[in-house]
């Protein structure tokens, strides 16, 4: 099973990647945001409150995040592999994955990390703001908590899967195909290795 974590801040092309890849590798795509989007639209009660988070540009809770990634794997016991798109977070995420996946016989494969400089990420969300409609990306001093925050709590997870030897950083700037053929390389040399 080949089960990729797509690493990066706001902004850095993770959702636009992970189409791409998900094509590619006929993987599953487990985007957290595109969850709690859904659970939001629907009006639950988890929406709600993770709506009033978002909008501040903080994380929702681990065991809300964790309980809908096991309800997603159960859902897709057939599938070939995952691609976790904006999680795992933190090192407890990270970790509580780990343990997730190992109690479905699986473990992540590799970690990519696009790599995009803070003013273009700040850009390319101010953009899609305009285009989306989503409030946390239509405020710059929003995104720039929301960089912070991913500074401060997440870049942290990066250094966890390279003491596994499964991170590899990846330029997120360039076209989209440009990126996509660069994460192709690097998967496929994973696949091979």
């Amino acid at each position: 099973m080949l089960n990729i974590v797509l690493f990066g801040p706001p902004g850095a092309g993770k959702g636009t990647q992970s189409e791409k890849l998900v094509a590619q590798y006929k993987l599953v795509h487990l985007s957290t945001g595109d969850l709690l989007r859904s659970e939001i639209k629907a009006g639950t009660t988890l929406g709600v409150k993770a709506k009033a988070l978002m909008d501040q540009g903080s994380l929702v809770p681990d065991e809300v995040v964790i309980g809908m990634i096991e309800n997603k794997l159960a859902a897709n016991k057939e599938a070939g592999g995952f691609i976790f798109d904006g999680f795992p977070r933190t090192t407890a995420q990270a970790e509580a994955l780990d343990a997730l996946l190992e109690q479905h016989h699986t473990s992540i494969a590799t970690m990519l990390a696009l790599e995009v400089a803070e003013r273009e990420l700040v850009n390319r969300l101010l953009e899609r703001g305009k285009s989306s409609g989503r409030p946390d990306d239509a405020n710059e001093e929003v995104i720039k908590n929301r960089l912070q925050v991913y500074q401060r709590d997440t870049a942290v997870v990066a250094d966890y899967y390279n003491a596994q030897g499964k991170f590899t950083a990846v330029n997120g700037v360039g076209s989209i195909e440009e990126v996509f053929d660069r994460l192709c390389a690097e998967i496929d040399e994973k696949a091979h290795a």
